[in-house]
């Protein structure tokens, strides 16, 4: 590294490649890297030109990032358009990106679960191999069991503790 830009540009490439593995898209670390290390507030216009990606892009994962709280709209005196800041509670930013993701994937895989239990309560009569079906709902229910223990585990007080600052 031989400037604070090279600091800079390091810093938001590892931000995007951390939410990519998370699965929240490349962006949304992009753009919270690049916020996160501007001493001024940025506009869309401004992430747009910084990091060369699209209008859309850009408001997207804004909107995304405001959810968390990771970004907030700042209020500049004459200006038309939105300005953002950084959030600096980290642990808090950090809980609520991990309650979005549980949240949408523990959503699907109770669909799943209980789709899967229904249909296959419904076969025993029908099938040919009713300790398959035995099996399979075995296996079903103690999916069940633990994800209702990693739902307790993610909203425990320790987790909280953790993940409050």
């Amino acid at each position: 590294m031989r400037t604070a830009d090279d600091v800079r540009a390091r810093f938001i490439a590892a931000a995007g490649e951390i939410t990519q593995a998370l699965g929240f898209g490349r962006n949304i670390g992009h753009i919270y890297g690049h916020v996160y290390l501007s001493a001024r507030p940025q506009s869309l216009d401004d992430l747009c030109a910084a990091l060369g990606i699209s209008k859309g892009s850009a408001s997207m994962s804004v909107r995304q990032l405001e959810q968390w709280g990771a970004l907030k709209r700042v209020w500049i005196r004459g200006a038309r358009r939105d300005y953002f800041e950084a959030g600096l509670e980290l642990g808090r930013i950090a809980r609520k990106a991990a309650a979005d993701m549980a949240g949408r994937t523990d959503e699907s895989v109770g669909e799943l679960l209980a789709e899967s239990e229904r249909w296959l309560k419904g076969q025993r009569r029908n099938t040919r191999s009713p300790e398959d079906i035995a099996f399979l709902l075995e296996r079903i229910h103690h999916m069940q069991q633990f994800r209702t223990r990693a739902r307790w585990l993610l909203n425990s007080a320790p987790v909280r503790l953790l993940l409050k600052k």
